[in-house]
């Protein structure tokens, strides 16, 4: 008589740890999983999503139905979008177009109207920074607009262009610092120090 337990679940999947989030797709189809961008249909952004993240991938539920998978991404802040997510022309849903958002900018000031322009010059496609472009417009509610002005100075300089750098320089001050001028000599002067006329 055959064994019943003989190759009892020979062929079911190996068991992988999932756990579950609840998020919500935004203005730019994605949705915030650890710190990195997953794209989901366009036609679902405002909605409310369920996620389910393994170790290795990512997916996507609406009303129980799977509608984006990706491979999981360690959080830096990135976008993994699929082309299939995109909507025609690339444009953006209330008002949300490059063109709106720089005209948004340009009231800050000049360097937050150029910062906003080169967020989205640097992103593969526009949407990929209107987070990050809307993020920046919002730091001008928390900290003023002078302020956000001097920042983005600031972070043009040390070509500092992310949501996270602009928000760091803000918290720390440090767009009311003035930046120390490089220099082309040493700065400090000592007599065990050489100069280059010792060697000639």
């Amino acid at each position: 008589m055959q064994n019943l337990g003989e190759g009892f679940g020979q062929n079911r999947p190996p068991y992988v740890y999932a756990e579950w989030k609840q998020c919500r797709a935004g203005l730019d189809y994605h949705v915030d999983i650890g710190r990195h961008y997953y794209s989901v249909p366009y036609q679902l952004l405002k909605q409310t999503l369920w996620a389910r993240i393994t170790a290795r991938t990512v997916e996507v539920y609406f009303k129980g139905q799977r509608v984006a998978s990706h491979v999981r991404t360690s959080g830096n802040h990135q976008h993994s979008t699929l082309r299939d997510h995109m909507p025609a022309h690339h444009r953006f849903r209330e008002g949300g177009t490059p063109e709106k958002l720089r005209l948004k900018a340009a009231p800050v000031g000049p360097n937050t109207e150029a910062f906003v322009e080169v967020i989205m010059r640097k992103c593969k496609h526009p949407e990929q920074g209107y987070r990050t472009c809307m993020g920046v417009l919002r730091l001008a509610k928390t900290f003023g607009a002078d302020r956000l002005e001097h920042a983005c100075t600031r972070a043009a300089e040390i070509n500092a262009y992310s949501y996270t750098s602009l928000n760091s320089i803000l918290k720390n001050g440090l767009d009311r610092q003035r930046r120390a001028p490089a220099t082309d000599g040493p700065v400090i002067t000592h007599s065990n120090i050489r100069g280059a006329g010792y060697f000639h």
